[in-house]
This record gives C-alpha cells, sequence and structure tokens, in this order.
C-alpha cells in the first residue's frame, strides 16, 4: 500500500521560503512520478509541480516557475518542494500525489495522496 507523507509546511512572512517534503513508501520508488498540489479555503485542488521518477523531466504551474523548485533523493524515497519569495497567495495546504503512470496535471490523475502539510504566509 503507498503512503506518502508532507512535512514542513508552517507560517512565514512574505518574501520568506519554505522546504516541503514527502516521504513515500509501500512502492519502488523510482518508478513513480510524483505531484505537488495546493488547496486554498475555498477553491479546488491545483497543480503546483511534478517531477518524473528518474528526476529528469520536470514541470511546473506557471504561478510557481522561478519560485518554487522540485526536487528528489530516490535513496530516501523522498521529495522536496522547495518554496521562495513566497506571497501571501500562496497559502494552502500542500498535498504531494503519486502515480506509477504519467497521465496529466488534474487530480483525477494521480493515485495515491498524502494527508496535506498547511502553508500560511503572512502580508
Amino acid at each position: 500500500q503507498v503512503q506518502l507523507v508532507e512535512s514542513g509546511g508552517g507560517l512565514v512572512q512574505a518574501g520568506g521560503s519554505l522546504r516541503l517534503s514527502c516521504a513515500a513508501s509501500g512502492l519502488t520508488f523510482n518508478r513513480y512520478v510524483v505531484g505537488w498540489f495546493r488547496q486554498a479555503l475555498g477553491k479546488e485542488r491545483e497543480f503546483v509541480a511534478l517531477i518524473s521518477g528518474s528526476g529528469s523531466y520536470f514541470d511546473y504551474a506557471d504561478s510557481v516557475k522561478g519560485r518554487f523548485t522540485i526536487s528528489r533523493e530516490n535513496a530516501k524515497s523522498t521529495v522536496y518542494l522547495h518554496l521562495n519569495s513566497l506571497r501571501p497567495e500562496d497559502t494552502a495546504v500542500y498535498y504531494c500525489a503519486a502515480d506509477a503512470t504519467y497521465r496529466g496535471v488534474s487530480t483525477e490523475d494521480w493515485g495515491s495522496w498524502g494527508q496535506g502539510t498547511q502553508v500560511t504566509v503572512s502580508s
């Protein structure tokens, strides 16, 4: 059974940085695409970033390009999301998701999800 556990969220001032972690178990980690999504209060969950199993391919939502960086350490079965130049509009619960097959960036394209970690950016 695939398990994903996010950590690293918190309260930060605008312009600050955080590093989120997603630790995985129950899967052959380097065969899974891993993505980050976020959901702000009252809004739908949206795609943020993804990284291929090998780490050689990644993609970002336009809203975070140049500010967020996704990376992975397959030896530790962990994916990271580095959040820089944070803005109040980045406030959301951040979720990691994984799937053995990349089908797209809609939430229904991903089979396994973590419980989420809260990121709050104050102005």
